[in-house]
């Protein structure tokens, strides 16, 4: 079994290298980095695909600063559409399964109850329309994939991420404010990753759009709190509540996701 990870520097690559590349003697893993392979280059994807005989293709790349989207639309599609199309139509020309990480923030916020596969999307930010544009050009051209989209992701070791800014800021900072206004489901690149790899070697062919995140509601401040206690820093910083927290883009106040079971 070949498997192509793309976007394989950022947090959730490099946790499929460190928990799977080594332990799993069934896959032949190739992970590939934006030096060892640009999405955006239309030309270079094919030819990357036709050489290596990938199996599947787990594309973890993607253009996830949210506030910069709204102010430079263009490279967030760029990368969470235009170069998605790309690497789907080589997954179609070369019978590739396609496994593509998507976002919570292709729905509004306006629900109050778990979001579903079959709910109406409604993105309220740039961010989350190029990847909704994603999931769309996937669906258009292929059969064979899995769209899986997740919610809150982050690692304790990899990348930047909400959990890692927590630690270095309450190690620097007597006080931090933090959001009570938004509510979802952090969610571990272990668990996912387990997931997305528990999808190929069961060779899972219920292929579609799929929910997946760890299952704690929480909001940001809830999820801050228990990263300081986990980390032993709840006594060093003082931990404040906040509704009125501005940000450049809209942000769904409500973006949990009910898991798909299958």
């Amino acid at each position: 079994m070949k498997v192509l990870v793309t976007g394989a520097s950022g947090q959730l690559g490099k946790t499929i290298e460190e928990l799977f590349a080594k332990n799993n003697s069934n896959i032949d893993f190739t992970f590939a980095s934006k030096s060892d392979l640009d999405i955006t280059d239309q030309l270079k994807v094919e030819v990357f695909f036709t050489k290596n005989k990938f199996d599947y293709c787990i594309n973890c790349a993607a253009y996830t600063n949210v506030e910069q989207a709204e102010k430079t639309p263009e490279m967030a599609f760029k990368i969470n559409a235009h170069a998605v199309k790309s690497i789907a139509k080589s997954c179609k020309k070369n019978n590739v399964t396609l496994i593509h990480v998507s976002t919570d923030y292709v729905f509004d916020g306006e629900k109050t109850t778990p979001y579903t596969p079959e709910d109406l999307t409604n993105p309220i930010n740039e961010y989350g329309k190029s990847k909704l544009l994603g999931e769309s050009l996937i669906q258009d051209i292929l059969k064979k994939y899995f769209i899986i989209r997740t919610s809150w992701l982050y690692s304790k070791k990899y990348g930047k991420n909400f959990y890692k800014t927590i630690v270095n800021l309450a190690k620097t900072k007597d006080e931090l404010a933090i959001t009570t206004d938004q509510k979802g489901c952090p969610t571990n690149t272990e668990t996912l990753a387990k997931y997305i790899i528990g999808l190929i070697v069961s060779k899972n062919n219920n292929y579609g759009l799929k929910h997946f995140s760890d299952e704690k509601v929480m909001t940001w401040y809830d999820f801050a709190k228990e990263i300081m206690s986990e980390n032993n820093l709840i006594q060093t910083t003082n931990l404040v509540k906040t509704s009125n927290y501005v940000t450049f883009a809209k942000r769904p106040k409500y973006s949990v996701l009910r898991t798909t079971k299958e």
